[in-house]
């Protein structure tokens, strides 16, 4: 039920409803047109006609304290955002960013499960949003793909809903409600006093990857009490790994001592966190992944001095790769620098768009990314080549996550940003100052995707040169 019609006016004129949007629990929400900036926000209220008058203040001071809870994570890109608190005809209102674009139960439904890569980075957005909302000291208890969207212009998620947020202490029993999202829930949460922790998000994280790769909703914490077994994920969807499905498993362990304790450590053993690397040789660009401890596809690239020039040039997407294994056998760095986004854009269909989303990269073949590496890595004798690049932002400490004084290093290091001297400089420099020359600094070589990734494209080719074991 509404509480307002569209058109009403509300603050003195400072904002405009629109639509009704919904509501959950004892929240109802609006969408609204802030006169004074020109923006559509989200104004969250509490829903009169759903609450006795004898509960009335009681949930007001608990929706008060939601609203105060979730300021104090702001900003966070992977939170939403909550401008400001008012007050209409006795009645207390959040007014908070309006996210335009899909709920990740919609989406998931939508394309009928996601694969791998993608579900995974969401999963380490909205894990990044968890580790801040822990480090308050409180713990969102609500986690699960309806309270999850994705921004659509830049396809990054964001978790919202916080009305079941709660304060806890670590290790102690507490008195809790047990309000809880079936499937999502562990089973502390079905106990009127339990031991909460950080490993209460982490089940209904699991979880919500759980849904994302099999477009199934998890058995119920409290039928797997009674002694029915959670199915494995794989069983489902046999192209999940092994790493990950077992990294579901256990963060979806019944007893809470069992599962990873941070949110931190469960994107660890999911892999989204590389560590950095430190003494890897440049020159051995075919060793075993030095992160995940796996063996590398031995491709056997030939070049034009050894024996079969065509062997392995041509991927199973149809590619033919001879042209850039000649261009860099004779030196000609620029030419094959254009000649690898040229292949890139064809290899992930985006041709006429001339530059590559984050679901062509999620969905970009191992194979090929393996062949062009490789290629790059043997004619510059280890200098150039994705895998290069890899190891050199690793060493920079750099990881899945994006770090802007990291990015800066990595970017100096590799002769992509000018050194800060004497405070002048520090500029990225251009495609025209690229050096196309053996000469050129480790890792300066491929440069041109630089410009045909789109927004959050770097953090997505990052996750996916790791998941393709590079």
């Amino acid at each position: 039920m509404s509480i307002w019609t569209s058109g009403t006016s509300i603050n003195n004129g400072r904002y405009t409803i629109q639509q009704y949007l919904g509501r959950g629990g004892f929240g109802i929400a609006h969408s609204a047109k802030d006169e004074k900036k020109g923006n559509i926000v989200v104004i969250k209220t509490l829903n009169p006609t759903q609450i006795s008058p004898e509960e009335f203040r009681t949930q007001e001071r608990k929706f008060y304290n939601e609203g105060m809870r979730l300021a104090k994570c702001n900003p966070h890109p992977h939170i939403v955002e909550v401008y400001e608190f008012i007050e209409i005809n006795g009645i207390s209102g959040m007014v908070m960013e309006f996210i335009d674009g899909d709920n990740l139960a919609s989406y998931t439904r939508d394309h009928e499960g996601l694969s791998q890569t993608e579900a995974l980075r969401y999963i380490n957005q909205i894990g990044q949003a968890l580790e801040r909302i822990h480090a308050l000291g409180f713990l969102h208890r609500d986690v699960k793909p309806h309270n999850i969207i994705l921004r659509k212009s830049s396809q990054e998620a964001v978790l919202i809903d916080f009305g079941l947020a709660r304060e806890y202490t670590l290790g102690a029993e507490v008195n809790m409600t047990n309000a809880r999202s079936q499937g999502y829930a562990p089973i502390e949460q079905y106990e009127r006093y339990g031991k909460f922790g950080d490993y209460t998000d982490v089940y209904a994280l699991a979880a919500t990857l759980y849904k994302l790769l099999t477009n199934n909703e998890p058995l119920p914490a409290e039928f797997r009490k009674i002694g029915i077994p959670l199915p494995p994920p794989q069983q489902f969807n046999p192209k999940i790994s092994d790493r990950t499905n077992a990294a579901i498993l256990k963060g979806m362990e019944l007893e809470a001592v069992n599962r990873p304790q941070t949110v931190r450590k469960f994107r660890e053993i999911l892999g989204l966190l590389v560590q950095p690397v430190v003494n890897i040789p440049i020159e051995t660009p075919f060793n075993d992944n030095p992160v995940t401890g796996q063996k590398r596809p031995q491709e056997n690239i030939t070049t034009p001095q050894s024996g079969n020039q065509n062997a392995q040039l041509k991927s199973s997407s149809g590619m033919d790769y001879k042209k850039l294994r000649d261009l860099l056998a004779q030196g000609k760095w620029k030419e094959a620098d254009e000649e690898t986004v040229r292949i890139m854009l064809a290899v992930g269909k985006r041709e006429k768009e001339s530059w590559l989303d984050t679901k062509s990269l999620d969905n970009f073949p191992c194979e090929d990314l393996h062949i062009i590496d490789k290629l790059w890595v043997k004619h510059s004798n280890g200098k150039f080549g994705f895998s290069v690049q890899q190891k050199i932002y690793q060493s920079c400490g750099g990881t899945l996550e994006y770090e802007p004084e990291i990015w800066e290093k990595y970017g100096e290091k590799v002769g992509w940003k000018k050194k800060k001297l004497l405070g002048m400089g520090g500029e990225w420099i251009t495609e025209y100052n690229i050096t196309f020359d053996i000469t050129a600094p480790a890792g300066h070589l491929p440069s041109g995707l630089r410009g045909i990734l789109g927004k959050g494209g770097a953090a997505s080719l990052g996750l996916r040169l790791v998941d393709c074991n590079l």
